[in-house]
């Protein structure tokens, strides 16, 4: 079983908004996802999709969009973003989600010998405004990471042939990539890779790349050319 990633998808089936006004790379952007989806994904192959899925504002027309991906190969599994608006309770959304698609929220699930946890993640504190607003959800956030990490230990994190994936949609640390109380959690709990999105017209390269020895992956849709990519093989 090959995992991949994506985020960032961006999607609008039912109330189209068009990327283009991100730069012109963004022209026609679903069908290069799911044509280079179909190039590299198998059925067996599980898909990470940390955040930003669709547009929409409630959950009905959010299904119409994910239908699209639904239809794609692999078993995917989402995690909220900060514009996933119609995101609803975590039990309404599993409950909805089409056949081969599961949500991680706060928790964390196992599929085989892979582990995935995961939470939205913030704005971290640094040089730049920092709100007490950014402040409280910081925190909060800090606090659903440890109980999504936590969940992953029950279910088997750190044992010998377990392969944890911790899934955030914003990068764990901010652009001078200071420490941070993300940054200490993937320190404490060790999951052995983490992918984020978020990030928009930034190059890879420049993107935070490990911490420590746990590498770190930028799977922004843009930042990868539309092409889902590969993480690691289970």
């Amino acid at each position: 079983m090959r995992v991949f990633a994506i985020a960032d998808l961006h999607l609008s089936f039912t109330a189209p908004k068009p990327m283009t006004v991100f730069g012109p790379n963004w022209a026609g952007h679903p069908g290069a996802i799911f044509e280079q989806w179909r190039e590299v994904v198998g059925q067996g192959d599980v898909v990470l999709l940390p955040g930003d899925l669709s547009w929409a504002m409630r959950l009905p027309e959010a299904l119409e969009d994910l239908s699209h991906v639904a239809a794609l190969p692999g078993t995917k599994v989402l995690l909220r973003g900060n514009h996933d608006y119609w995101w609803p309770a975590i039990g309404k959304l599993r409950a909805a989600l089409p056949a081969g698609m599961l949500a991680v929220q706060n928790d964390a699930l196992r599929i085989g010998d892979l582990i995935v946890s995961g939470t939205r993640g913030w704005v971290t504190p640094g040089p730049d405004s920092f709100t007490d607003e950014d402040r409280r959800i910081y925190e909060r956030e800090l606090e659903r990471l440890r109980l999504s990490l936590e969940a992953a230990r029950r279910l088997g994190a750190g044992t010998p042939g377990a392969r944890h994936i911790l899934m955030l949609h914003y990068p764990p640390t901010g652009p001078q990539f200071a420490p941070t109380g993300f940054t200490d959690l993937i320190a404490r709990y060790r999951p052995e890779r983490v992918v984020y999105g978020h990030l928009h017209g930034v190059s890879v390269s420049r993107s935070l790349q490990h911490w420590g020895d746990i590498p770190t992956d930028l799977v922004a849709a843009d930042g990868l050319g539309f092409r889902p990519k590969f993480i690691l093989d289970v």
